[in-house]
């Protein structure tokens, strides 16, 4: 399934929100054009529980909000100790219920390789909760860091800059997440059409079509990222795939 890194982008006003919606109803608004949003708020000050209960109330039943775990775990513990803030985030988070989505471990550019206390972490994490991990920091691109996420089933974040990918490709859990930042096309961030048909086709590649493949753009300026994730959406169902709606109103000449 297909959707965007945020939803409350003043920018998007006009482009994918239409005029008459107020901003305190956008998340309705994108829920009922979406099937999924990765929530990044939460990395910069987790709510409490009630915020993400009135969330739930606020989207579709088969809708999945992914939360981006507090830059507290990931930045400043740099996932030292990791009990506490773990703890404190499933709490806040179940108040999403079934509407709960994979938990994004994105880490620090600067955070070199360490794989003991990323198995740490990850076992703060018990099924049936999904986590996806995002190392940004190339000494993580080794057989024991994969070995670690595979033994957990957490899936390595793949992820797209300038229309390449910056991190393996590598299948380390029975479904997938994918993160598109910053877009290869004209105008600037979206991305090109063969850009976006190439990672169709890896994702078709790499899991059947029964498998739950999590996939959100992040190049929110310009209101490129509803207008891709929509358009990799199509390019999958191109392909024999059936992916989850995605702005399915949106047209490409308008």
């Amino acid at each position: 399934m297909a959707g965007t890194s945020g939803w409350q982008y003043r920018g998007w006003g006009g482009a994918f929100y239409p005029p008459g919606v107020p901003q305190r109803r956008w998340l309705e608004h994108y829920a009922g054009q979406f099937a999924t949003v990765e929530n990044n708020g939460t990395f910069y000050r987790l709510p409490p529980r009630e915020t993400f209960a009135s969330w739930r109330e606020r989207v579709t039943p088969d809708f999945v909000m992914t939360v981006k775990a507090s830059r507290y775990l990931t930045h400043v513990r740099r996932l030292r100790d990791p009990a506490g803030p773990a703890r404190r985030l499933l709490e806040a988070a179940a108040g999403l219920g079934d509407r709960l989505g994979p938990i994004l471990l994105q880490l620090p550019p600067d955070l070199r390789a360490a794989p003991a206390l990323l198995t740490g972490c990850l076992h703060q994490f018990p099924p049936p909760v999904r986590v996806a991990v995002e190392p940004r920091h190339e000494s993580w691109w080794t057989v024991e860091v994969r070995d670690a996420l595979t033994a957990a089933n957490a899936a390595l974040c793949w992820a797209d800059r300038g229309g390449s990918a910056v991190t393996p490709l590598w299948r380390t859990a029975d479904w997938g997440y994918l993160r598109l930042h910053e877009g290869d096309g004209v105008p600037w961030p979206g991305y090109r059409e063969a850009t976006l048909g190439t990672w169709a086709e890896r994702i078709a590649a790499s899991w059947d079509d029964d498998s739950d493949v999590f996939v959100y753009f992040n190049n929110d300026q310009n209101a490129a990222a509803p207008r891709d994730a929509a358009r990799l959406a199509a390019a999958v169902a191109r392909r024999g795939g059936h992916p989850a709606r995605a702005w399915p109103g949106w047209d490409a000449d308008g």
